[in-house]
């Protein structure tokens, strides 16, 4: 293996590490963010039932204030119709004290429509308002919980963040610089062993030139299709690990 190549492999350690605990940490914080969502849902609900109660009862209040008109006025027309002495201006009074009585009940049966509908609102908003007491209740715990997560991923992200600055001041500048690039767009491993002449990163396989030159170890070699850093494993190195599956050769057709 090219030498260089060890101190950074690892730093690539420490990265994958860095990189596991980063997306740990996305996924606790997109709990956080299902939770806020779903009480933020609630609380909207609330909100909206809690305007359409304020509305239904000024259009209560609006229509008490219609209904006492009418009667105000059937008072008017009562008092009119007790003066006059004409036949024809009694029953003239008669007519309009007829289609005030009808304006009165039909608005009062509109108004009894609001109270119901007033009272069903009122049912609803109170369901929301226990619905969204009880999930904020709910999630306390749990919340507490993705926070304290997060702060043991930070706390560690830091600790490995120190060590690898410290290893990373021991590395060859120019490779590390490679490393360091490749690392950024791929956000995995971009030092990666052979594996039956295969690169371990894609599974392309490789030419047999390839391999000795990986082999070899004199300079660095990139993988054709992935740009991956490849490197020659030592069967040292391979102590204690699972080796990779070999594969097998298909049988050669007999001549004929």
């Amino acid at each position: 293996m090219l030498e260089a190549l060890k101190k950074i492999l690892d730093v690539q350690e420490l990265d994958m590490k860095m990189i596991r605990l980063m997306r740990l940490k996305k996924e606790r914080q997109k709990e956080l963010k299902k939770l806020n969502r779903i009480k933020e849902d609630l609380m909207d609900q609330v909100k909206g039932k809690e305007q359409g109660v304020l509305k239904e009862k000024s259009n209560i209040k609006l229509m008490e204030l219609e209904i006492q008109e009418v009667v105000a006025k059937l008072a008017k027309l009562d008092s009119q119709q007790s003066a006059v002495k004409k036949v024809e201006e009694f029953n003239a009074l008669t007519q309009e004290i007829s289609t005030a009585e009808k304006q009165r009940h039909a608005k009062g049966q509109v108004l009894s429509d609001m109270f119901d509908r007033l009272a069903a609102d009122e049912e609803v908003l109170t369901s929301l308002q226990e619905s969204y007491d009880q999930t904020v209740a709910n999630s306390k715990d749990l919340e507490d919980e993705i926070f304290e997560s997060i702060h043991q991923i930070n706390a560690e992200g830091s600790v490995i963040q120190k060590e690898r600055e410290v290893m990373a001041k021991d590395t060859d500048p120019e490779i590390f610089e490679i490393y360091e690039r490749l690392l950024t767009n791929k956000r995995d491993r971009v030092i990666v062993p052979i594996e039956n002449r295969a690169c371990s990163g894609c599974h392309i396989v490789l030419t047999a030139q390839d391999e000795n030159l990986v082999r070899k170890g004199e300079r660095l070699s990139f993988c054709e299709h992935c740009s991956r850093i490849h490197f020659w494993q030592e069967s040292e190195e391979l102590e204690g690990a699972d080796a990779a599956p070999k594969r097998r050769r298909r049988p050669s057709k007999a001549k004929a």
